[in-house]
Order: C-alpha cells, then sequence, then structure tokens
C-alpha cells in the first residue's frame, strides 16, 4: 500500500514539476521575446546609421570630384588674368609701332618683357639660363658639340635658347652647346716652346 500510496503522490510531483517547467519556459519566451525585439531594434538602428554614412561617403566622393573638376577648370584663371596685362602691353606697343622711334619702342618692349617676367616669377615659373655652368642633362639639352680652349669641357659654352621650371619642375630644357675638348693638335701648338 506504501507504493500505491505513493504513486499519486509522485504523479502531483510530476504535474507540479511540469507546471513549474511550462511557467518557467513561458517567461523564457517572454524574456527571450524582449531580447529578440531589443536585438532587432538594435540591427534597424544600425542598419539605418549605416545607409546614413555610405550616403554621406557617397555625398563627399562626388563634392571631392566637383571640387577637382573645377580647380582643373580654373587653376589657370588668375595665371591668365595676369597674362592679359602682358598682352595689353604688346598691343599698346603694336598701336604706338606706327608713330613712335626706336628708342621708345625698344623701352616698351623691355617694360613689357618685365612685366611677362613679374608674372611668371609670382607664379613659380623660373627661367634656366646656363651659360658657363656644368651641362646637366636633367636640366639641359644638347644641341651639339663646340671644341673651345677657353671653356671647360662638358659646360655650357652658349645658350640657344632658356629653359624654364614651375615650382622646381621642368617645363622646358635649356637647349644649349656644350664645350668639348680641343682637338690634340690645338693642344699641343699651345704647349710647345715656339720654335727659334
Amino acid at each position: 500500500m506504501n507504493d500505491t500510496a505513493r504513486e499519486p503522490e509522485a504523479a502531483e510531483d510530476a504535474a507540479d514539476t511540469d507546471a513549474t517547467e511550462d511557467r518557467d519556459a513561458s517567461e523564457a519566451d517572454s524574456g527571450g521575446s524582449s531580447e529578440l525585439e531589443a536585438a532587432l531594434a538594435k540591427a534597424e538602428e544600425n542598419w539605418e546609421r549605416y545607409l546614413r554614412a555610405a550616403a554621406e561617403l557617397d555625398n563627399v566622393r562626388k563634392r571631392a570630384s566637383r571640387d577637382v573638376e573645377k580647380a582643373r577648370k580654373f587653376a589657370l584663371e588668375s595665371f591668365g588674368r595676369d597674362l592679359l596685362d602682358v598682352r595689353d602691353s604688346l598691343e599698346m606697343g603694336l598701336a604706338a609701332a606706327e608713330t613712335a622711334d626706336a628708342d621708345s619702342l625698344r623701352e616698351g618692349s623691355a617694360a613689357t618683357l618685365k612685366l611677362l617676367e613679374t608674372v611668371m616669377e609670382r607664379f613659380g615659373v623660373e627661367q634656366l639660363d646656363p651659360a658657363g655652368e656644368p651641362f646637366d642633362p636633367e636640366l639641359h639639352e644638347a644641341m651639339t658639340m663646340q671644341p673651345s680652349a677657353d671653356a671647360e669641357p662638358n659646360s655650357v659654352l652658349t645658350v640657344i635658347q632658356k629653359g624654364y621650371t614651375l615650382n622646381g619642375r621642368l617645363l622646358r630644357p635649356a637647349r644649349v652647346i656644350v664645350a668639348a675638348p680641343p682637338p690634340i693638335e690645338d693642344q699641343d701648338d699651345r704647349q710647345a716652346p715656339p720654335k727659334p
């Protein structure tokens, strides 16, 4: 009888355990549901942030592209504006050439050239005039070599056309004639004592 009396108690305990587990499961489901909702809300917030960041990045790219295009298009605006003064001076010189004498034309041309040099210096264009300097293939273009007893071999003997740099970068090399050593018979003549 003890065993049979225990069976209803065991059944009641099992039913209590099942009820407790059901309550715990439903509480866990409601807690899990709120965690899931919080995670979904956080994911939605992060997705919105991503979309805003991607849109902002796209706008920055477009703005930078427009700025680069404007910089290319208008980079020479101030240089061109300053060159207009040089052009005006040349036009005035040509108009005055009909009535002016040679000295005033020469003075006007010198003033125009000085104006052009000033504009070029303002924008970082520097002149290369390497007469007497050692030949530098990075900055000079040798047109020919000419024997010279007076100049150091491989130095610039004559500048045919001046070169220019823009902020240290070569725009045009100076075209030059480079000194070559004099021919050997010339050297022998200079070193030999005069014959009596």
